[in-house]
């Protein structure tokens, strides 16, 4: 019996039910079209349009030729792990914390769900939100409870209470937000902060945007509630996105176990990239900070007369509010125009807003804002 002789096999059985809860067809739409247009004004990634500091690179060359390049300690290679624990310790003093590093911060958040999660626990994720987020709690059979925040992207106190249930297993915040660029306010990280302290409720801090903060000092729940675990990395801040190098810590307990998973998974984050990280401790990115501090004014400024927009005070993100029309409708028009933007619903269940990113030159977003004032 040759192979084109046999059935042709159903394959469809073969996949997990659990795969359904991803759906990326449309970020991906937009890295699709974005290949395909000739001279695009992609405004949709999220990623620095920095490079990665010449120090890094040249640590992580050198790590690579002095022979660096096995599997390291499932929980980190020594130096960088205690050299970001005593800056960690120097921010939030807790002898109950112990800190991970991982492959990326994506995988950070992978195994803090695996960690905690059982089926049908419930966790809270503040509407709108970072695309990845409510289907990890899937992945780990929970289930995601959104609320909505405010009309300034703020928490609102009295729908979060009321979302919470015995089944309520954890919180996840994310401030600075993608895709808003809001900073959550002192008051309402602090009101959430004790109330999961209050209740027992474990609570995630995402914390990878917290070096680009406008306009006032990063405010950490793990302030106000000694047991946040805390996801941070470098891949916003050194623009190492692909080099997949991001750190957690929290409570021993926890942070012991997502150890255990990340042997079992991950097995642990590259050994020349850890070395690399190290070096970029060391590295002054301020001027990043104050880069896509003058971008945020740039565009900001360019659109606020033609759209409704929440002033973003981090990241490098704006969230502005739809004109006219769905989300898919504006989006279609933008790319007539050459203008690569990204579709609200990705971030929410409400199609009323759109993502647009300005870590991009000026002259792009200049570009951009023109396309936005004609369409709008």
């Amino acid at each position: 019996m040759t192979p084109s002789s046999l059935a042709k096999t159903n394959t469809t059985r073969w996949i997990a039910e659990r795969t359904a809860h991803f759906d990326s067809s449309g970020i991906r739409r937009v890295f699709d079209l974005a290949a395909k247009l000739k001279n695009p004004i992609n405004l949709s990634i999220g990623q620095p349009h920095f490079d990665v500091p010449d120090q890094v690179k040249e640590s992580m060359i050198r790590a690579i030729h002095d022979g660096k390049n096995g599997y390291s300690p499932t929980q980190g290679i020594a130096p960088l792990r205690e050299r970001l624990l005593a800056d960690v310790q120097r921010e939030l003093p807790n002898p109950d914390r112990k800190l991970l590093v991982t492959s990326g911060t994506s995988g950070a958040l992978n195994l803090a769900m695996l960690a905690m999660i059982d089926p049908g626990d419930e966790v809270v994720i503040f509407d709108p939100y970072f695309v990845m987020y409510a289907p990890l709690v899937r992945l780990a059979s929970g289930i995601p409870v959104l609320v909505d925040t405010n009309n300034e992207f703020q928490i609102d106190l009295q729908r979060f209470v009321e979302a919470l249930t015995q089944r309520t297993k954890l919180v996840l915040l994310n401030s600075p937000s993608n895709p808003t660029g809001v900073c959550l306010n002192e008051a309402s990280v602090k009101e959430v902060a004790e109330i999961c302290v209050q209740r027992d409720i474990a609570l995630i801090s995402d914390e990878i945007y917290r070096h680009f903060c406008f306009d006032a000092p990063f405010v950490s729940p793990a302030q106000f509630n000694p047991d946040t675990i805390v996801v941070d990395g470098f891949s916003k801040s050194h623009a190492m996105t692909g080099w997949r190098l991001g750190f957690v810590h929290g409570p021993t307990e926890v942070i012991e176990t997502m150890t255990k998973l990340q042997q079992y998974t991950y097995v642990c984050a590259p050994q020349p990239v850890q070395w690399a990280g190290l070096s970029a401790l060391d590295c002054d990115i301020s001027s990043f900070t104050q880069d896509y501090r003058q971008k945020r004014d740039r565009i900001y400024e360019g659109l606020k007369d033609h759209y409704e927009i929440v002033r973003p005070d981090g990241a490098f993100y704006m969230y502005p509010k739809l004109p006219w029309g769905t989300g898919q409708a504006f989006i279609e028009k933008a790319i007539e125009h050459d203008l690569l933007v990204i579709p609200g619903n990705i971030f929410s269940r409400h199609d009323t807003h759109f993502r647009l990113s300005f870590a991009n030159s000026d002259e792009q977003l200049d570009r951009g804002i023109e396309v936005l004032q004609k369409i709008a």
